[in-house]
């Protein structure tokens, strides 16, 4: 044997760790891991598009140590690839700006099947990204060292390969898609290959082609413990007849949440919510109807503790179904319950105080949108020691709620509030004593509860700290704006419809400098808008109209970066509208409105791309109709610029405004002729509408039609509308044909012009016309017959023209006025007192010439016809009858045997008589 002395020792104790080193990793560089995966990551990195750079650290030899990349720390093998894209969870609050920003981050293109080099990967996120609808890739199933599989919300496509069902050792599947629902399962059987899962969620996945099979499916998955079945287009029908013992009994987690059952609470359903580990229940938005089934409840319960029945559940979501009742007497069962949200339901009953008040763990408590009566008081909240959340009344008017919020004023409440929603629900009319002592709140609404008091300063002082939303809108509160405390965290405060007075001079961006939000619509505010709101950086929503503000609006809109709505209608404001609003680009509503505002319609507007709704009527405005309005606001959905002194031509560049569906230029001075392109408006010829682009904001537009200033809810109903209105103006020429082919018209008005020629018979497209005012031009010939179609038409004004012949019949004109057609002397014919030509009768004033010979040619018909339909029915009548009836046949014969018989004998007494008379 060799004997080595302690240097030659110490030196093959260094090169045997070298080689233990490199045979581990492939290389002495902290982190590296071997060559063969590394190139597969690098050969995955090279079909992905990463323009946000996410993969830049994918470089060198230390792969261990790469972005979204772990390895084993004994092996170096690569076990962990997390490419979730977290910027979806973490963006900042401006929605028009992180849109491109996180389009951006996330990665496209292909995935590679390089990764089945990666044989130790036990772990693969891929979710949040964009994949583009590719299929997810049937290789994946052969990666069978996973564990953890998410590939949720990256637009993949396509049917779920059932190779998945080779991933046995999987704990964990997420392939829940975006909202497009273009991922599908014909049917689930692969599922049962994964006896280990635990975590799985097909959210947003079609099994509408499962049939009944799919709850047999996911019923032989014994280890799971979540189960998440969202949005899953599963239907009343999908069900089975029968379902045998329930095999996953650790449940935690059942969420079916929007899936449309539309039906009372179905037998199979009871059953899945039967085991006792249930935590978390979640069957909202499934159209559940009729009562709350006592059964779901008392399953719950594993145990009597007691002799009171103890409960695991501690969230249960019941919300958006049509549940009715009062509030369940089980529910005081529910012992461990948390999280208890019955909203947007047609509950109808009482709250009886010893149900609610024995859910004493409750934390957020969520009643609103639903019909209760009744009074709450203190006793239903007493025992509710740690309640944080509390939402109560409704904002539908479709839902008559008659709840009164009474509670006495000396009562201390034993919890302390985060959250308080309480709509239409009468708290009034002194500020509630009890919510004083309400110190923690982080939001707050009252919303119209009939509080005509002041906001209590002491109050407003203590929550001014931590209040992040602050809403009293519709109520009677009155005194000073409160912007005399600093609110360091508020981004919401709304006090529409109120009586506040004084200024906005307090109005500090260094008191609110997160505001995002600010409604102070309809009150009585009044003075100039200091310059200092400008400097509130993150605002989007600024809401001052009907008030009484006079001077120039601010110039400095340059700080306004993520400005999206800004409202100033109807107050007395002047001077030129600011050039600098052209600079938040992100601008997407602007009513200035009903003021007196003067100059041209600045330029620098057409920066501002996104803008969907401009009102600028009612003002002294001059100039010209901008051309770039057109061209360059692609996306503008309503322009209402009437009552002002604009000039010139209507620009054909409008024409391109595929969204537009409100257009009003009325009372200006516009001349030359009618577009003959306004048939390219897309929306206006195919129907289409927006609803929702509104965000947040949900005040009103006025709209002219039927003669009146109509309001409609941007939010709501706004959409519906379809108008046009170029009244009041110098218009000439002829009304383009062409105009008849925008078919989702609701609303035309082209009065006191100077139009000429004849009203296109065409217009009888228009058959969602309600109003169509031609008053006041030269138009001539007659009105076409098509206008008969229109049955619709509710308003109709054609006087003060040159128009001749006979007005047309129909059953929608045959309710309009002489009114509609005065100033008409060669017009004739019903409801004009003027006969046309051939009337000689008052019958014939309803039909046109020609009608009344057809009118005494079809009544003679119609007695023939008559006649013979009551010789054939009376002879069938009675002889169908007997043929049918053998009894009835029998017993006619036998009468008129009898009436025979009774007949001869009759003449032979009489014969007999005369014969011994003579």
């Amino acid at each position: 044997m060799v004997n080595l002395n302690p240097i030659s020792h110490l030196i093959l104790h260094l090169l045997l760790l070298l080689f233990l080193a490199s045979s581990g990793s492939g290389h002495g560089v902290p982190g590296s891991c071997f060559k063969e995966e590394r190139q597969a990551l690098l050969s995955f990195k090279h079909d992905l598009v990463d323009r946000f750079g996410r993969l830049s650290s994918w470089v060198g030899h230390a792969c261990c140590q790469w972005q979204g990349i772990s390895c084993n720390n004994r092996t170096s093998h690569v076990e962990k690839m997390d490419l979730r894209n977290t910027y979806r969870d973490t963006y900042p609050s401006s929605w028009v700006w992180n849109v491109t920003w996180f389009e951006d981050s996330l990665l496209t293109g292909k995935i590679n099947p390089s990764l089945l080099r990666l044989k130790h990967l036990s772990y693969l996120d891929l979710s949040q990204n964009n994949f583009q609808s590719v299929h997810i890739p049937k290789f994946i199933g052969q990666l069978t060292s996973l564990r953890y599989l998410n590939l949720s919300n990256s637009y993949f496509a396509g049917e779920i390969p059932s190779s998945l069902g080779n991933l046995s050792n999987l704990n964990y599947l997420d392939v829940k898609c975006d909202d497009s629902g273009h991922v599908y399962s014909k049917n689930l059987n692969w599922l049962s290959h994964l006896s280990s899962l635990k975590y799985l969620n097909l959210g947003f996945v079609n099994l509408s082609s499962t049939g009944v099979s799919w709850l047999h499916d996911v019923n032989m998955l014994p280890s799971l413990l979540e189960l998440h079945l969202s949005r899953c287009q599963i239907d009343g029908n999908q069900h089975p007849l029968s379902l045998p013992a329930i095999n996953f009994t650790s449940l935690l987690v059942l969420d079916l949440s929007f899936n449309f059952i539309n039906s009372p609470f179905p037998t199979w359903l009871l059953n899945l919510t039967s085991p006792k580990s249930l935590e978390h229940l979640d069957l909202s938005d499934m159209n559940l109807q009729g009562q709350i089934p006592q059964e779901i409840l008392s399953g719950f319960s594993n145990c009597r503790d007691n002799g009171g029945m103890v409960s695991e559940l501690q969230h249960l979501d019941l919300r958006s179904n049509s549940f009715s009742g009062s509030f369940p007497e089980s529910f005081r069962h529910l012992s461990s319950l948390k999280t208890l949200d019955l909203s947007d339901n047609l509950m109808n009953g009482s709250i009886i105080p010893q149900d609610l008040g024995q859910l004493s763990q409750l934390v957020d408590l969520d009643l609103s949108q639903n019909s209760w009566n009744g009074i709450l008081t203190e006793a239903h909240l007493m025992n509710l020691t740690r309640l944080e959340t509390f939402r109560i009344g409704t904002d539908r008017p479709a839902l008559s709620s008659s709840l009164i919020f009474n509670v006495t004023d000396d009562w201390l409440p034993p919890f302390n509030l985060r959250e308080v929603y309480i709509q239409n629900c009468r708290a009034g009319p002194a500020f509630p004593v009890w919510l004083r002592s309400q110190t923690q709140l982080v939001h707050v609404l009252l919303d119209n509860t009939g509080i005509s008091d002041r906001i209590p300063e002491e109050w407003l002082l203590k929550i001014s700290s931590q209040v992040e939303s602050l809403h009293l809108p519709n109520n009677d509160i009155g005194g000073k704006l409160p912007f005399q405390f600093k609110f360091p965290k508020i981004t919401v405060i709304d006090l529409r419809r109120s009586q506040f007075e004084g200024t906005l001079q307090q109005l500090l961006p260094t008191n609110v400098p997160l505001l995002e939000q600010l409604y102070l619509s309809d009150n009585h505010l009044k003075g100039s808008i200091p310059p200092s709101i400008c400097q509130l950086p993150n605002m989007t929503i600024l809401s001052l109209r009907n008030n009484q503000f006079s001077g120039e609006f601010p110039q400095e809109w340059s700080l306004w970066s993520e400005i999206y709505v800004v409202d100033v209608s109807s107050n007395n404001l002047s001077g030129n509208i600011p050039s600098s609003m052209g600079i938040p680009s992100y601008l997407g509503v602007l009513k200035m409105n009903n003021n007196l505002f003067a100059g041209e319609i600045p330029s620098s507007l057409q920066n501002c791309s996104g803008l969907m709704d401009i009102d600028f009527s009612g003002n002294k405005l001059t100039g010209i109709v901008p051309v770039w309005m057109g061209s360059k606001l692609s996306e503008l959905q309503v322009l209402l610029l009437r009552f002002n002194f604009l000039s010139g031509n209507i620009p054909q560049q409008l024409c391109n405004l595929q969204y537009l569906h409100i257009l009003d230029l009325s009372h200006n001075n516009i001349s030359g002729t009618i577009p003959m392109c306004l048939s390219n408006l897309t929306t206006l010829r195919s129907h289409l509408s927006f609803w929702g682009l509104y965000q947040d904001y949900d005040e009103s537009t006025t709209v002219i039609m039927k003669g009146r200033e109509l309001v409609y809810d941007v939010d709501h109903t706004l959409h519906l509308v379809m108008s046009i209105d170029f009244s009041s103006n110098n218009l000439e020429g002829e009304i383009p044909e062409d105009i008849s082919s925008l078919v989702a018209l609701v609303s035309m008005n082209l009065s006191r012009n100077h139009l000429v020629g004849k009203i296109p018979w065409k217009f009888r497209n228009l058959s969602k016309l309600e109003t169509l005012d031609l008053s006041y031009n030269h138009l001539s010939g007659e009105i076409p017959q098509s206008f008969s179609s229109l049955t619709s038409l509710s308003h109709l004004n054609l006087s003060y023209n040159n128009l001749s012949g006979r007005i047309p019949s129909g059953p929608q004109l045959q309710t309009l006025d002489n009114s509609s057609y005065t100033g008409n002397p060669s017009l004739c014919g019903f409801p004009l007192s003027t006969k046309c030509q051939g009337d000689d009768t008052i019958r014939k004033q309803t039909f046109p010439e020609g009608d009344s010979e057809d009118e005494d040619h079809i009544g003679k018909l119609g007695f023939y016809i008559s006649m013979v339909l009551g010789f054939v029915i009376g002879f069938w009548g009675v002889c169908g009858t007997l043929l049918i009836k053998k009894r009835w046949r029998y017993a006619y014969f036998q009468f008129f045997d009898n009436i025979k018989d009774k007949i001869a004998l009759a003449i032979a007494l009489k014969v007999t008589c005369l014969q011994q008379r003579f």
